[in-house]
């Protein structure tokens, strides 16, 4: 009976730690985000109410003084604000980033939240040594026409 009973509670242990692991390794699981449109300027939350035309779309910022600034200097801004027309729906990837090349779904990365394919494995490899803010330039960046199409937003 002694016997049996340091067996269950031995049993019993083993489960409850195994469980708590379990957990702890559930916890490390990288949570997948869908991405957060963000002003191209601050970084913060956008508005309806402050925006322009940009691309054939409609860029939105958190403030009127920020749509002001990205005005002043788009070039600083622009892929950010390209990023924004992607995550807003307002536009679609065609092409490969770097090239402008044919898509291979195959390579599909995520940048800055973003599912992006590229035309070949060397084209998301060099993307992937950048750091986050340089890949967001390298993919929305200049090349963007290459590689996307904006549809304007539906009002």
């Amino acid at each position: 009976m002694k016997k049996a009973l340091t067996s269950l509670t031995g049993l019993l242990l083993i489960v409850g730690f195994g469980g708590l692991l379990f957990a702890a390794d559930k916890d490390k699981e990288p949570a997948t985000k869908t991405p957060v449109a963000k002003c191209p300027v601050s970084g913060q939350k956008i508005s309806k109410d402050a925006s322009v035309d940009y691309q054939g779309g409609k860029l939105y910022f958190c403030c009127d003084g920020c749509a002001a600034k990205f005005k002043e200097n788009t070039a600083k801004y622009q892929a950010k604000a390209n990023l924004q027309l992607v995550v807003t729906g307002q536009a679609k990837q065609v092409g490969c980033p770097l090239s402008g090349g044919k898509l291979d779904p195959s390579t599909k990365t995520t940048v800055a939240g973003i599912d992006v394919c590229f035309c070949c494995p060397s084209c998301p490899e060099k993307v992937k040594k950048a750091t986050p803010e340089q890949q967001v330039e390298m993919v929305f960046g200049k090349s963007f026409e290459k590689a996307f199409v904006v549809k304007p937003p539906k009002e």
